[in-house]
C-alpha cells in the first residue's frame, strides 16, 4: 500500500463505522475501496470483516441504552446470528473463489438497491412503530412471530457471514415486519447482531485463513471504524441521509465496475 491508499482506506473505515452505526451498509464503503486498490474479492471480504469488528463494538456501545429490555428477543436472535454467520463464513472459505467473484456482483447490486430504497423501508418500519415510546418493547411475541424472527435473523446471518454488505438493512427490514418497537431500539438490535456476525466471520477467517487476510489494511480499517462507530452513534442521526446514500452508491458502483472489469 502507498501512503495515499492507506489514507483512503482509513477514511473509508471511518465512514463505514459511522454508517454501520446508523444505517448498516458500511461495507459498501470499505469493500469497494479495497477492490479498487487491487485486493482480490475474497481477501477484501475477509480483511474488511476483521477491520469492521472494532467499529461494530463502538457503534453497539453507543446504542447500549436502547438495548435495555430486549433480552426476551435477543436470547433467540443471538444464537441464530451465531449459527448463520458460521455457515456463511464456511461457504466463503469452501466455495470456489470463482463462485464468489460471480456471486458478489449480484449481492453488491442487491445491497445498492437496498441502500437506494432504504428511506422507503425506514418509513415503512417507522410507521409500524408509530406511537411506540422509545422505552417500549415487545416481549410477548407469539410463537409463530418468534419463529419467523429467528429464521429471518438466521438467514441474514448466513448472508452476513458470506458477504456483509447491507446486512443491517436486511435486519431492519425483517424486524420491522415482525416486531413492534421504536426505530432506535431496532437499530440497537441491528448493531449488536451485525457485530456478532462480524466477530464470528473474523474469528473464522483468522483461524482458517490467516495468511489470506491483509492485516495492515485490516488494522487501518479497525482504527477508522472504531472512531466512525463512536461518531455515528453520537452524531449520525443528524447527518443527511441523502448524502450518506450518495457516497455509498458512488463508491459501490466503482467497486462493482472494478469487480466486473
Amino acid at each position: 500500500m502507498s501512503i495515499w491508499e492507506a489514507i483512503a482506506i482509513l477514511v473509508a473505515g471511518v465512514g463505514a463505522g459511522a454508517i454501520n452505526a446508523v444505517v448498516g451498509s458500511g461495507t459498501l464503503i470499505t469493500f469497494p475501496t479495497l477492490v479498487a486498490f487491487g485486493f482480490p474479492p475474497v481477501t477484501a471480504t475477509m480483511t474488511n470483516a476483521v477491520g469492521l469488528v472494532a467499529g461494530g463494538v463502538s457503534g453497539t456501545w453507543g446504542y447500549r441504552r436502547e438495548l435495555a429490555g430486549q433480552w426476551p428477543r435477543l436470547r433467540w436472535q443471538i444464537p441464530a446470528s451465531l449459527v448463520g454467520a458460521g455457515i456463511g463464513s464456511w461457504l466463503l472459505l469452501h466455495l470456489p473463489e470463482k463462485a464468489f467473484e460471480t456471486i458478489v456482483p449480484v449481492l453488491l447490486v442487491l445491497a445498492l438497491v437496498l441502500v437506494i430504497f432504504q428511506p422507503r423501508l425506514q418509513r415503512w418500519t417507522a410507521s409500524r412503530a408509530t406511537g411506540v415510546p422509545d422505552d417500549a418493547h415487545d416481549t410477548a411475541l407469539q410463537p409463530s412471530r418468534l419463529a419467523l424472527l429467528v429464521v429471518s435473523t438466521f438467514a441474514v446471518g448466513i448472508y452476513g457471514g458470506y458477504f456483509t454488505a447491507a446486512q443491517g438493512i436486511l435486519l431492519m427490514g425483517a424486524m420491522g415486519v415482525i416486531v413492534t418497537d421504536s426505530l432506535q431500539r431496532l437499530n440497537a438490535t441491528k448493531n449488536l447482531l451485525s457485530l456478532i456476525v462480524n466477530v464470528v466471520a473474523a474469528l473464522t477467517y483468522t483461524v482458517v485463513a490467516f495468511d489470506r487476510i491483509h492485516w495492515a489494511a485490516a488494522g487501518i480499517i479497525a482504527v477508522g471504524s472504531l472512531v466512525g462507530g463512536v461518531v455515528g452513534a453520537r452524531y449520525g442521526r443528524n447527518l443527511s441521509p441523502a448524502a450518506l446514500r450518495g457516497v455509498i452508491v458512488v463508491v459501490g458502483i466503482i467497486g462493482l465496475w472494478r469487480l466486473v472489469a
